[in-house]
């Protein structure tokens, strides 16, 4: 039975380099995250497995092969089949996790010395598609909003400008929608459109009905909230932003850190792809209190 890694949160270069040496110790880190009740095979999840002397870091299950199912610690996380060494692996998950609005692909590129900018990018999505998320439903005090992601007009060369000033209607602005708990958790999707429907469906797969408090802002997708939950409204059109505890300001900052990452870092995100660096910002801001936020990551390898 691997022992668990001692939490270190949001670790130092020092720290990093004490931690994994060598590949050795970015290995026996891994098994003590994804099993830290001892090592059980990826498929069927037996824990009857047995070392294999002659390859180190593998084992073998007789459950789920009628002639044995060979594994690596790798089997079944994104660094399987990878010719990257785990460490330069946890090196990428660290650097994303440490910048509040994210490194970009060319950042990480220069950073690791790596040959060309495709393995950075690939990598780099790969550990954001490890840190999406399965989110319980909100409660408490909880603020629902959606807002346009993508650069100004005015930014983008000559041919690709859509002659929007963004909102509905520019092709490259993306809706997404966000329901955050105060002091708590955030869950964020990328949608096609704002209508009554697609807001509705979004607030009931993310909000119990045991809310203590709703707030949205006037949008007119959100004036029938007021029979499944306790809904309060601050209409922005007016001028309005707090009325007592109703108002939208933690998801709106929440909003800035992604539109200062989009544009500051990324510089410019395809609507294909959102999703994922929707899912980094969450992961991020979920953990932002999480003492051990590094392995948290790694756990979800």
């Amino acid at each position: 039975m691997a022992k668990r890694p001692k939490a270190v949160h949001q670790l130092t270069e020092k720290q990093f380099e004490d931690m994994f040496p060598h590949e050795d110790a970015c290995r026996a880190y891994l098994v003590a995250r994804r099993w830290p009740e001892g090592v059980r095979c990826p498929r069927c999840g037996n824990p009857a497995v047995y070392d294999l002397p002659s390859r180190k870091w593998h084992w073998q299950c007789e459950k789920c092969a009628p002639d044995g199912y060979r594994f690596s610690v790798l089997a079944g996380t994104i660094f399987e089949n990878t010719n990257k060494p785990l460490r330069d692996w946890y090196k990428v998950v660290h650097l994303m996790l440490t910048s509040k609005k994210g490194m970009s692909a060319l950042q990480i590129k220069r950073y690791m010395g790596f040959g060309s900018y495709k393995t950075a990018w690939s990598m780099c999505h790969k550990v954001r598609t490890a840190l999406m998320q399965d989110l319980d439903k909100l409660g408490g005090i909880v603020e629902v909003d959606e807002t346009f992601v993508g650069g100004k007009d005015k930014n983008r060369h000559w041919d690709k400008r859509s002659g929007k000033s963004g909102g509905a209607g520019d092709p490259l602005k993306f809706v997404v929608i966000g329901a955050v708990k105060r002091k708590g958790n955030v869950i964020v999707r990328v949608i096609d459109k704002i209508n009554t429907p697609t807001l509705e469906t979004f607030v009931r797969e993310t909000v119990s009905t045991r809310v203590s408090l709703l707030c949205t802002d006037e949008n007119a997708g959100y004036r029938r909230l007021g029979f499944r939950y306790n809904h309060g409204v601050v209409d922005h059109a007016k001028g309005v932003h707090v009325v007592g505890a109703v108002h939208t300001n933690t998801i709106e900052g929440f909003w800035s850190i992604i539109k200062r990452g989009v544009v500051g870092t990324f510089h410019k995100v395809s609507k294909k792809y959102l999703p994922l660096y929707v899912a980094e910002f969450q992961f991020r801001y979920n953990n932002r209190f999480n003492e051990d936020i590094f392995g948290a990551a790694i756990e979800g390898v």
